[in-house]
């Protein structure tokens, strides 16, 4: 491929990171250009400029392929330094959201080096696995085959009585995904530092529509209730994590313990949470929010795709899947997580669903919006993953740590912490 051609395509790419390309039709198409290329940014950074420094010299012959290798450079950079801003802007959510002093409930306080990117770490993004970590694969939650196991994460060689746990929803759409792909960065580094970590798979869609789905999860929540003290954790703190469609199932399965719809056949089974920490997902699943991309969803993708029944014939489901129409007083404490240039979930509907949460619940809530992030931003190591992974971890630590001391986290004042934040910034 000449230059000149590799130098268009480099610059399409970056453009669409920076800028993606709207509507439902080319959502899907511009998140896998757009989250690929501002994930893997500093690679491609790094080949654009080792593909320029060949192409230069004497017999250069493509003044148009230069000057666009100069502005992809000058993009991707751009790419780079906005992933590099998540670490100040995911602290500041959070001490925000759970006060300037939360460090103190920390086993220790981040040091610089604990919080800046390990560069180490993004020479093979993808390796996630470690020698210290085991996995225990396919263990039956439920009688659904293959789609009713769970595979357990837990550091080799440590004592995990009483481990906190976490549970990892993959995301995909709801009709495709398994619990090998997502979340692996959060759960290994947790694991090793002695969390039991719980993926799972559930029945998908179309095949099983919803609300197959969340039943299955709240299947898996009451496995682990009764079964998890065999592999080292404690049944009674679960918190529960997920991207996209799994964020969606991670936060109406956090928010609805008590709607027994949803558990046939283990209607007295305990299926509460401690804590959610869903990643761009889908809160308004019955287009109650009114935003025009959220109808189009239901009725272009879950109606027919999903739930397998249009709006029409049977709104209770769709608003029963719908978070933002669940929330309580009595809702767990939530990190909700977006990025500003998703193309397959807006973040409108995210910026609506902290806002009820704030309204309605009593516990805490944290909002961080990461800037220029497209979808599945913490899928594989990468700068905004890793500064991402960091903050869960301190949030998350910070929370059990609070449950351990018998602190109850809702008790936080929020003004007070607004108040606080604003008098530190001034």
């Amino acid at each position: 491929m000449a230059f000149l051609r590799r130098q268009i395509i480099t610059a399409a790419l970056t453009a669409n990171a920076i800028r993606p390309l709207p509507g439902l039709r080319v959502g899907i198409p511009s998140f896998f250009a757009g989250w690929m290329t501002n994930e893997l940014a500093p690679h491609l950074l790094a080949l654009t400029a080792a593909d320029t420094a060949v192409h230069v010299g004497p017999r250069r012959r493509s003044t148009a392929g230069l000057a666009l290798a100069a502005a992809s450079m000058a993009g991707l950079g751009y790419l780079v330094r906005t992933a590099g801003k998540v670490q100040d802007g995911v602290e500041r959510a959070l001490t925000e959201g759970i006060g300037v002093d939360y460090v103190e409930r920390l086993d220790a306080a981040p040091t610089p080096a604990d919080l800046a990117t390990s560069w180490r770490s993004l020479v093979n993004p993808f390796r996630m696995l470690t020698p210290d970590i085991e996995v225990l694969r396919d263990i039956a939650y439920s009688d659904a085959g293959r789609r009713g196991k769970l595979d357990i994460y837990r550091a080799k060689g440590q004592d995990l009585r009483d481990a906190p746990v976490l549970l990892q929803v993959h995301g995909g759409g709801w009709t495709i995904g398994d619990k090998r792909e997502q979340g692996l960065p959060l759960m290994t580094q947790l694991a090793a530092k002695g969390w039991v970590c719980v993926a799972i798979n559930y029945r998908l869609a179309p095949r099983s529509p919803f609300p197959a789905q969340i039943i299955d999860v709240k299947k898996a929540i009451a496995w682990v209730r009764e079964h998890i003290a065999d592999y080292g954790g404690d049944p009674a703190y679960i918190a529960i994590t997920g991207g996209s469609a799994g964020g969606h199932l991670a936060a109406l399965a956090a928010l609805t313990p008590h709607v027994k719809e949803f558990q046939p056949g283990f209607e007295d089974a305990d299926t509460s949470v401690a804590v959610a920490v869903p990643h761009y997902g889908v809160y308004d699943f019955a287009g109650a929010t009114g935003l025009k991309s959220m109808l189009l969803m239901r009725d272009k993708f879950l109606a027919p795709r999903i739930v397998r029944k249009r709006w029409q014939e049977d709104p209770e489901t769709f608003e029963a899947g719908s978070p933002i129409l669940q929330i309580t007083p009595e809702a767990p404490d939530f990190f909700v997580m977006h990025g500003t240039n998703d193309t397959l979930v807006p973040v409108e509907q995210a910026r609506l669903f902290v806002a009820r949460l704030r309204e309605i619940s009593e516990s805490t809530v944290v909002y961080a919006e990461l800037p220029v992030a497209q979808h599945a931003y913490e899928i594989f190591k990468s700068i905004r993953a890793g500064h991402v992974t960091k903050a869960v971890d301190r949030y998350l630590h910070w929370h059990w740590n609070g449950y351990r001391q018998g602190v109850d986290v809702s008790e936080v004042d929020a003004d007070e912490i607004i108040d606080t934040a604003e008098a530190e910034a001034n």
